[in-house]
């Protein structure tokens, strides 16, 4: 009963920050305050950054580009099924969770304060991959790189220690040493790339310390809640559909929301696979790897059969979607139109409001409809074909494991 009584609450007050934040239009308010300081210290930090690409070398391109490419989200998503089918299934759903919620929360904060990055030129701006163009594209402040690092290199560490249950204050100080080491070169090489200012740095150190500090102090009991709680799954149905809504609208479109709701789409298919189940392949009794009862032929075996599986049931999860989404939209009569996903949608919204970005007054929409008001049905095909790929890694996959005796 208590479960029931906190999960209620904990959706109420999602839902009245929502509506709170809507009417009263918090996120101009607070962007209308912070915008113009941090805009003052981008343009004033350029010169730091010019100095700095004073020294530049294609190796340093090279190395930073590289490194900025291993702490990346694409990296993240594909390195953590790997780890899933390790054995670390707890470390795995916790990174994960860690990871949305750096995503969420950091994406929040640049489009809430819509500042600016550096400006290119004079400032020389390296993108050795398209996903570094696309990175491009978002506001600076905090910087994604920096404060993911510090949040995600922090809890291994945290993890690694109380895993190995290690005592030598010699090898605690040397695992500190490399993940400082580690966040160091990642925030100066996005300076160096001219990503980044000096202060979207700083946001990124400080964010992601109060980030890590407060999953720390909360990570055991989430965990415990997603393989052991009541009503876990209708709870987090209702909790991804609300943080759909709980996002702010930025000043100008960026592919901050997108990457949002890919993760949204990413935890709820993790959550609901890993209730049904844990105790078939997720308990903390199964396999992992460097042992006897997983070897690394075995390991690659796995990955053989799962990689292309997971890839395979993202597309058919996109392919259902594009084609059941707009049916069930036109059946409750809620218009729709689509960006990129069903070309037909696409040329049938032409009036000012079709043309507005996707995170634009989503609560607008739902509490006060109106025939002129168009849905981005593109959000709902990202949630679900990013839903079904993670329900594979933790339960349809594994299950081929076991057929297979892997």
């Amino acid at each position: 009963m208590e479960s029931v009584v906190w999960q209620g609450l904990a959706l109420s007050g999602i839902f009245s920050w929502i509506v709170i934040t809507c009417y009263f239009d918090v996120t101009k308010k607070i962007r209308s305050l912070l915008q113009p300081w941090v805009s003052h210290h981008v343009v004033s930090g350029t010169s730091i950054i010019l100095k700095i690409q004073k020294h530049q070398h294609k190796f340093l391109d090279a190395l930073f580009s590289g490194l900025s490419c291993i702490v990346s989200v694409p990296f993240y998503t594909a390195f953590l099924p790997l780890l899933f089918w390790s054995g670390h299934g707890k470390l795995a759903r916790q990174m994960t969770l860690l990871m949305a919620l750096c995503d969420y929360l950091g994406n929040c904060i640049k489009d809430v304060v819509s500042a600016p990055r550096p400006n290119c030129p004079p400032v020389r701006r390296i993108t050795a991959t398209k996903d570094e163009e696309e990175n491009a594209l978002e506001y600076g402040l905090p910087s994604s790189h920096t404060l993911n690092t510090v949040c995600l290199s922090g809890f291994l560490v945290c993890y690694v220690l109380s895993y190995t249950q290690s005592e030598d204050a010699f090898v605690k100080l040397g695992a500190v040493i490399l993940a400082c080491l580690l966040v160091g070169f990642i925030g100066f090489g996005r300076i160096y790339l001219g990503m980044h200012s000096l202060i979207d740095i700083i946001g990124g150190l400080v964010f992601g310390f109060m980030i890590l500090a407060i999953w720390l102090s909360v990570h055991e009991y989430v965990d415990a809640f997603i393989v052991s709680g009541q009503n876990v799954t209708s709870f987090w149905a209702a909790l991804s559909f609300l943080l759909l809504f709980a996002y702010p609208t930025p000043e100008f479109p960026t592919p901050s929301f997108e990457y949002h709701t890919a993760f949204d789409g990413v935890v709820f298919g993790i959550v609901t696979g890993i209730q049904q189940t844990y105790h078939q392949f997720h308990h903390e009794a199964v396999p992992r790897i460097f042992t006897s009862q997983l070897t690394i032929p075995t390991f690659l075996g796995r990955m053989l059969v799962g990689i292309p599986t997971i890839l395979i049931v993202k597309f058919c999860s996109k392919a259902l979607a594009k084609w059941i989404l707009p049916v069930v939209s036109n059946t409750l009569g809620i218009p729709i139109k689509s960006t990129s996903y069903v070309p037909m949608l696409n040329g049938s919204a032409t009036d000012k409001k079709s043309s507005e970005i996707k995170q634009s007054s989503y609560i607008h929409k739902m509490l006060f409809f109106s025939q002129q008001d168009l849905f981005d049905v593109d959000t709902g095909i990202r949630f679900l074909q990013y839903a079904g790929l993670a329900w594979s890694v933790v339960d349809l996959v594994p299950s081929l494991f076991s057929h297979l005796r892997l």
